[in-house]
């Protein structure tokens, strides 16, 4: 390809008129170009500015996580619109479910405005085909239907309750205890399949030991839900960690505690039993963040070799 004024000094090379004509457009379109080229540049800047803006979060980002982080004093933010609470230290919380989606959107508004979208991992659960149950078994009778839709609202009112607890919190954020240790028996986000018709998901962690074998507080709390024979979980409690946070324990043989009783982390709550609709004895620890599951084993130290 031949240019002009290729050097000072040395004899200019004709460009036929075709190219020089081309050249000028060229060099129009570059001129047109440059101020949306500009104008982009500009926006990649500020959005990336605006995430670097954005809470450092800790936790698990991922289906059946929870995660956490600090904001500046004076902000308040959101999850897909939903208001999140922020602690005066400015720790806010928030959860996702075992199905949750892929993406979520983080707002905060305040000293520091931030939006930024959170990449939610996927998992995969354990899923169970179980052919041949006789119907009854998988389907409860119209009596048994009521009695569960009453104790669902048992619990649907004790995770309801709101406490602004931020020691308690800071406890649970800190790292949760095992509320007993042995072997585990069965993990968060399982299913069974019976005759076909997909059963609930499993949403705690199973512990399988003895049957009287003692629960203690993961962290600490107040007991919202105290009660020996819930037609599925049997003997149950519920604790609350504040702001939303609370834990289950399901099927116990015993239950040592009252609806109202502040307990620290490690206090007796119950035993391990078989009660409700269990095929042995165990330990099923659920969590939940408002009205979502989380999975407890993400919060826990590994277990300790049995």
């Amino acid at each position: 390809m031949r240019y002009s004024n290729l050097c000072p000094g040395r004899a200019r090379l004709r460009v036929p008129g075709r190219i020089a004509r081309s050249r000028a457009a060229n060099a129009r379109r570059a001129r047109a170009t440059l101020p949306l080229f500009v104008f982009g540049l500009g926006a990649l800047l500020m959005s990336t500015a605006g995430r670097a803006d954005c809470p450092a979060l800790s936790g698990h980002l991922t289906q059946g996580g929870l995660a956490w982080g600090v904001l500046p004093a004076g902000s308040s933010a959101s999850l897909d619109g939903e208001p999140l609470d922020v602690l005066e230290d400015g720790t806010t919380v928030l959860g996702f479910g075992r199905d949750a989606a892929a993406s979520v959107e983080l707002v905060v508004n305040g000293p520091v405005p931030c939006r930024q979208t959170l990449s939610i991992a996927a998992r995969e659960y354990r899923i169970q085909r179980v052919e041949g149950v006789p119907q009854k078994t998988v389907t409860p009778s119209p009596e048994h239907l009521a009695r569960i839709a009453r104790e669902r609202k048992l619990v649907a009112n004790a995770k309801a309750r709101r406490f602004a607890r931020p020691e308690w919190l800071a406890d649970a954020l800190s790292g949760f205890s095992w509320p007993t240790q042995g072997p585990i028996s069965g993990v968060y986000g399982s299913q069974r399949i019976y005759n076909g018709t997909p059963g609930s998901p499993h949403y705690g962690v199973d512990v399988a030991v003895p049957t009287g074998t003692p629960v203690r507080a993961p962290a600490d709390g107040i007991v919202t839900l105290a009660e020996t024979d819930l037609f599925y979980s049997g003997g149950t409690i519920i604790l609350d960690h504040g702001y939303g946070l609370s834990s289950s324990f399901l099927h116990l043989s015993a239950v040592d505690v009252q609806t109202g009783d502040e307990v620290q982390r490690g206090d007796l709550l119950g035993a391990v039993g078989a009660s409700g609709r269990a095929t042995g004895p165990h330990l099923d620890w659920r969590m939940s963040w408002r009205h979502e599951r989380i999975d407890p084993q993400l919060l826990v130290p590994p277990m300790p070799p049995q």
